[in-house]
């Protein structure tokens, strides 16, 4: 991310996304009120309609399928570079998804709460960031200007991608039926938005520090060049235990989509409320993996098609980050009208 903002005024675009973030959560937390989404898919039937939750669900199979095979081959790339760099990048996306079929054939209710395991495994990587904010590395110049000359020169692109990083609390919806209907929704998303708005500003503004403005667009990945930087007396290639522990966070989020997206099939083939198998989940993952090999193998490596695939993530995720909360709490509030 911090090679997409590279202005230092972007901090603020950054807390103004958090913001914007924050009331789309509200949003979402008003929805937890209805007691449709508790339901399930019932629910949505009952609000929609059959054929009308089928059609939505026909739209949902395309940001669900994008959103796995960008964040698959993005991150496996990064593991490709970082620590295979001579394995053949298929067997390397083909063992993450051995790993996420583990992950979610465990049910949707044991994946969620992988969720904790991927929270203990990540949280405490900001802390190796603090070094990048003292000397001797840090210049309090590279800091300015702290606001922009002009609106021309705003990354529109980069805040766009900003608050894709923050899409996602939009799945909870499909997912309140394993969620504890006692929970105070938005003190939890709040909670989270909070923390994620904190690790970018710290994360650019390291960045910044080390880097500067004028060569932070410079390099690929800056976060992880700049851990490459980082001494440790027993263990030089740091950066490869925090990418193989990055890992976590991958794997938890691909086992939930590839949940929602085998849900989303069993419905459009009239089976939703029927029992879950085996066999079909892994026909499911099947046609997932077999997209990302085609992606992998004809389109991902060459770099004008790769930022196709990248902008048609971010265009999706804020789309859909934007639209899901927004439209089912106004479909709620009409279908409430109407009872009335």
């Amino acid at each position: 991310m911090p090679r997409y903002l590279v202005k230092p005024y972007m901090i603020w675009g950054i807390l103004g996304v958090g913001l914007l973030s924050q009331i789309n959560l509200m949003l979402l937390a008003k929805l937890f009120s209805s007691n449709y989404y508790a339901k399930g898919y019932p629910g949505f039937v009952q609000l929609f309609g059959k054929n009308a939750v089928r059609f939505f669900t026909f739209l949902g199979l395309f940001p669900i399928l994008v959103k796995i095979d960008v964040l698959t081959l993005g991150v496996g790339e990064v593991v490709h570079q970082y620590i295979f760099p001579s394995m053949n990048s298929n067997w390397l996306l083909l063992s993450i998804f051995l790993v996420c079929f583990y992950v979610a054939v465990q049910g949707m209710e044991k994946t969620i709460r992988f969720v904790v395991i991927v929270f203990l495994s990540t949280i405490w990587m900001l802390i190796i960031f603090c070094p990048f904010f003292f000397p001797p590395i840090a210049s309090l110049h590279d800091l300015y200007p702290l606001i922009p000359h002009d609106w021309s020169g705003i990354s529109w692109s980069g805040l766009l991608l900003v608050w894709t990083s923050m899409s996602g609390p939009e799945m909870l919806v499909y997912l309140a039926p394993w969620l504890s209907p006692k929970q105070k929704m938005l003190k939890y998303l709040t909670i989270a938005n909070t923390i994620s708005t904190l690790e970018y500003l710290l994360l650019f503004t390291a960045a910044l520090l080390f880097f500067g403005s004028n060569y932070l667009d410079k390099t690929r990945f800056p976060v992880l060049d700049m851990i490459r930087y980082l001494q440790f007396p027993a263990y030089e290639r740091i950066d490869i235990v925090l990418i193989s522990l990055h890992m976590f966070v991958l794997v938890f989020v691909n086992s939930i989509l590839m949940l929602l997206f085998y849900g989303a099939i069993r419905i459009l083939m009239g089976k939703g409320e029927e029992q879950t198998t085996l066999k079909g989940f892994t026909a499911s993952l099947l046609i997932i993996f077999v997209s990302s090999l085609i992606i992998n193998q004809w389109f991902w490596k060459s770099g004008g098609e790769q930022n196709i695939w990248m902008n048609l993530q971010i265009g999706v995720g804020a789309f859909t980050y934007f639209l899901v909360p927004t439209f089912l709490l106004v479909a709620t509030k009409l279908k409430g009208c109407f009872k009335a």
